[in-house]
């Protein structure tokens, strides 16, 4: 935990550089794939810093986290599963060393991809839940690319656009509410949208 807090204060150290926006890029387009930290607290100081820019930060953000979620779906695609079948050395890395990584929940996604396929990817994206585990697992289960980047473009720039609405909206006094509240409404507004789709399923 003291190693994921010291990349979260170095991430957060960028919003004083005057190369906080490139950092805030590569951050959102890694966390996609591998990186621990969501860009979502770089964007939250760079827009509070910046407000009349909040926008044009969730755009930069939402840019680079559909890039990094291909370059996640490509790993998956081609580096995943070797050709007996087995995972590779590349994958048995990821379980091992990637934080959010592990067997039990590969499977676990798995079984949701038959059931939900693009809702899966788009909770992954608005909610708090690591997008680069279903991004990976996206390439090895291969969805539907067009779906995957559609899901993807709505789910991670909701979330981001958001955020830049409400600083632009509020400015710094909403700071506080966002870190404490926002995973809590985007869980909510997620099973309320996902929700309906299921109740539309069933009855129709």
């Amino acid at each position: 935990m003291k190693f994921v807090r010291n990349i979260y204060d170095w991430v957060l150290a960028w919003a004083d550089s005057k190369y906080g926006p490139l950092a805030l890029f590569i951050l959102a387009f890694a966390e996609s794939s591998f990186f621990p930290i969501p860009p979502d607290v770089l964007l939250i100081a760079l827009a509070i810093g910046a407000t009349q820019k909040s926008f044009r930060f969730a755009l930069n953000c939402t840019i680079a986290s559909v890039l990094g979620a291909l370059a996640g779906y490509s790993i998956g695609h081609f580096a995943w599963i070797s050709g007996s079948g087995e995972f590779t050395s590349f994958a048995n890395f990821f379980f091992t060393h990637i934080p959010g990584f592990t067997h039990e929940i590969y499977e676990k996604i798995k079984l949701l991809y038959q059931e939900w396929d693009f809702w899966v990817i788009f909770t992954a994206g608005f909610t708090p839940i690591p997008y680069k585990v279903f991004t990976i697992t996206s390439g090895v289960f291969d969805i539907n690319l067009f779906m995957f980047i559609l899901a993807s473009i709505i789910s991670r720039g909701a979330r981001f656009f958001l955020i830049a609405f409400l600083i632009w909206k509020y400015g710094a006094s909403i700071k506080a509410f966002i870190d404490k509240y926002f995973n809590t409404l985007a869980i909510g507004f997620t099973v309320l949208l996902v929700g309906g789709f299921v109740l539309i399923k069933y009855l129709f």
